[in-house]
């Protein structure tokens, strides 16, 4: 085996990227406090060619030398705007997506029994480092996804559970898409 070199990865520039059909996903990022998170977040969303991604509440925004340094570029590529009220955005998001908390909760469904539908939109909310997601936004969610996990820990880092729960997503969604 041979390492690629990046001139043979045949990636998307800015511009090709905005055009490309995107992946029927929205991040949501409430009160994140790591501008390192916020750029690995950004960086994972161009990956997976996700739509949007929402930064909420405390969350800082670009352009940010510390968002820029994690995120190398990716927030050129992916679309993303401020709310400064998370729960009013998930309201509002509720009309046309189905939103999901990624938290540890009651009732949860566990990340690998998370079948996405292609009929409909998904926005996935990941909360705080320390606090996660608020109640009243698990409340406004229609469903929470949880992360099986079986260590010692009881919680993965934001952009870590992003990561995993993003490409998770798109690995089902593209096998369905496959199998049609």
């Amino acid at each position: 085996m041979r390492k690629l070199l990046n001139k043979e990865l045949d990636r998307l520039d800015v511009k090709a990227f905005k055009e490309a059909d995107k992946t029927p996903l929205v991040l949501v990022l409430d009160n994140i406090r790591s501008l390192h998170n916020i750029g690995s977040v950004f960086r994972t969303a161009d990956a997976f060619l996700v739509k949007k991604i929402y930064l909420c509440g405390i969350t800082a925004t670009p352009p940010h030398k510390d968002i820029r340094k994690t995120a190398l570029g990716a927030t050129e590529s992916v679309s993303w705007e401020y709310r400064k009220d998370c729960l009013a955005l998930i309201r509002e998001l509720r009309e046309n997506h189905y939103c999901l908390a990624v938290e540890q909760a009651e009732g949860a469904l566990p990340l690998n029994e998370f079948k996405p539908s292609t009929d409909k939109p998904y926005a996935l909310v990941f909360g705080n480092e320390v606090k996660g997601v608020s109640q009243e936004v698990v409340n406004a969610c229609h469903s929470v996804l949880e992360i099986p996990q079986e260590g010692t820990k009881h919680s993965l880092n934001i952009a870590v559970s992003a990561g995993v729960v993003v490409w998770d997503f798109w690995c089902k969604l593209r096998e369905k898409r496959n199998k049609s």
